[in-house]
């Protein structure tokens, strides 16, 4: 873990989808990884209750993880392992039930250290499990960013729907979350494109505003390539245009002018 400390605060990017099997977790480590390579301390958060896997796509075995947080047995910082190509992990312990039933209290503390944590790191990406359950919703509720992973599947779109309901709701009469839709294994641009325009129509009759397009990642073979090599797409197909298209997300993100603006104010 970097031992430089920021005084201006990153941001906190939850990566959320509807369903499961949309490649939500494999576009947080790209995402992770895109963004250290443009420069910025980025922390990967595995927020995935129960199911997490982050170090399972990376090839990893930690020593710690985010169950000796919530026991109290380490600090966030302590807990922390980084990852050869820069960025740093926190990994999630999958399978466990205590993690998968945490309590508002247990939950409440790891938000406020996530949110302690954005003073050392320019970005935290927190890689949340699918569904709609209560740790899930607080946690999406909690973030900077929201973004809501979907494909061109009609069950996607309808779950992302969903989840973009439950989000104006948590945030009430106030201003609408900064949502933004990636629409993942895209057979095409325009494909991508029409897909987030039908989910974007229904956000605007339904709920009376639309969520932003963060990007659209293509469909690539070597995405399953690295996956089961448990190798990060940028390090073993960096010019992949599943590669260019995650790393256009991650420079489209505006992380770096928000920065500037806290530090000129």
């Amino acid at each position: 873990m970097t031992e430089q400390t920021s005084p201006f605060p990153g941001r906190i990017i939850a990566v959320a989808s509807g369903k499961g099997g949309v490649g939500k977790t494999w576009f947080a480590i790209t995402l992770a990884h895109a963004m250290a390579r443009q420069g910025r301390r980025v922390l990967l958060f595995d927020g995935d209750l129960g199911l997490a896997n982050v170090d399972i796509q990376l090839g990893l075995m930690p020593t710690s993880d985010l169950g000796a947080v919530l026991d109290g047995a380490l600090t966030l910082e302590a807990a922390v392992l980084t990852h050869a190509e820069g960025f740093d992990i926190l990994a999630g312990r999958s399978g466990s039930d205590a993690l998968a039933g945490v309590g508002p209290v247990a939950l409440e503390n790891m938000l406020a250290a996530l949110r302690a944590a954005t003073a050392t790191y320019d970005a935290v990406v927190l890689d949340l499990g699918a569904g709609l359950g209560p740790a899930v919703r607080r946690m999406t509720s909690f973030a900077d960013i929201v973004l809501l992973v979907a494909t061109e599947e009609p069950t996607s779109l309808t779950d992302a729907y969903a989840v973009l309901k439950l989000l104006a709701a948590d945030h009430g009469s106030g201003p609408p979350a900064d949502a933004r839709v990636v629409v993942n294994q895209a057979s095409s641009r325009p494909a991508g494109e029409r897909t987030f325009a039908t989910l974007a129509r229904a956000c605007g009759a339904f709920l009376g505003h639309a969520p932003s397009l963060a990007g659209i990642i293509r469909r690539d073979e070597r995405v399953r390539d690295t996956i089961r090599r448990q190798t990060p797409l940028l390090t073993r197909h960096p010019v992949s245009p599943a590669a260019a298209d995650v790393e256009a997300v991650a420079a489209g993100l505006g992380l770096i002018g928000m920065m500037i603006n806290d530090r000129s104010g």
